[in-house]
């Protein structure tokens, strides 16, 4: 089954089952109005929105045109945005290039952080940025959607609370972050809004290429309409999701509706630094990780971040080539009140 909120003129816009094919949808308020309503009374409404999803597919349903561009991000605003860093390499490699040695611990505690989620980005809404030196970055990343999670959870119940995944671009202000981290109080002002993908889709949309833990596939990253990143979320991937909401709810219960991110994707592939992706390798999904390569090579970096007009997209087809959760591609654009 595949979700996504619409704009309807509310904060919280209207939920809609989406087709497969991304092509059409049709309108649930009599289910739930709002995918946070949905979430909070699955058990109930998750049924009765998958039985609505086959009467789509079987055309037995009412449908409108689905257009990506008319899409918020599928919970525009939650509970809770915790973000992990499940990808390892990502860390070393950002902690080696300032010539700081990673504890140990990095390999079997996870990294996380609670983001902001009072208002995310829609996935086709511009990234807004009054000043380009503050190093304006994206992240592509994969995210879940969870029930309940109680307090002190084992990971084989973080795993059955699994309601949804999605794609994350987590816009990072990297030229702000180490300023901030090292007051030792964490991110603020590094980490504004997030977007996620038009479509979030319940786990068994994803066939063999999500085994419970992870998913398995390339995320496509385009920046300025060239190929950036083809990381495979599969691979490299040193802590779970279940692993991750296990240690979020170690000292707190979640509630429904939790967005759990898995962090930067990064693969290694060769046993060292990733290569670019016109040199065969699997590329970044994030620009920090080649200027951490080059400053490794070189001595310093020569990517620059993100500045106005610049591009980015983000998606994840299945092994037929069929977009699954819609794209991300945000441009970033001057902010002005």
């Amino acid at each position: 089954m595949k979700l996504a909120t619409l704009r309807d003129g509310t904060r919280d816009g209207k939920l809609v089952v989406v087709s497969k094919d991304l092509t059409r949808c049709t309108v649930v308020n009599h289910i739930a109005a709002t995918l946070q309503r949905a979430l909070d009374n699955w058990n109930e409404a998750g049924p009765r929105l998958e039985r609505t999803g086959e009467a789509l597919e079987a055309g037995s349903q009412p449908t409108e045109r689905f257009h990506e561009k008319d899409a918020l991000s599928p919970l525009p605003r939650a509970f809770q945005w915790a973000d992990g860093s499940a990808y390892v390499n990502h860390v070393e490699l950002v902690r080696k290039a300032r010539n700081a040695e990673m504890p140990q611990s990095f390999w079997t505690d996870p990294l996380m952080y609670q983001g902001g989620s009072d208002s995310f980005l829609a996935p086709r809404e511009p990234i807004r940025m009054a000043d380009e030196a503050w190093g304006i970055d994206m992240e592509g990343e994969v995210a879940v959607i969870v029930d309940d999670v109680p307090m002190g959870a084992t990971v084989d119940e973080a795993r059955d609370a699994i309601r949804l995944v999605m794609l994350v671009n987590d816009v990072s202000l990297r030229n702000l972050i180490p300023a901030e981290l090292a007051k030792g109080f964490g991110f603020f002002h590094g980490k504004p809004p997030t977007a996620f993908s038009p479509v979030a889709v319940t786990p068994d949309e994803l066939g063999d290429a999500w085994d419970g833990d992870k998913l398995s596939l390339p995320l496509l990253v385009d920046y300025n309409g060239k190929p950036f990143g083809r990381a495979d979320a599969g691979i490299d991937m040193t802590f779970s999701f279940p692993q991750l909401i296990a240690h979020a709810a170690k000292t707190r219960p979640l509630c429904a509706g939790t967005i759990v991110g898995s962090g930067t994707v990064s693969n290694k592939l060769d046993g060292g630094p990733g290569h670019p992706v016109e040199e065969g390798g699997a590329g970044y999904s994030c620009i920090a990780e080649i200027r951490t390569i080059e400053t490794i090579k070189t001595g310093k970096p020569k990517t620059p971040f993100m500045a106005f007009g610049d591009r980015v997209r983000i998606e994840m087809k299945d092994r037929d080539g069929h977009s699954i959760f819609g794209a991300i591609d945000q441009t970033v654009e001057q902010y002005r009140r």
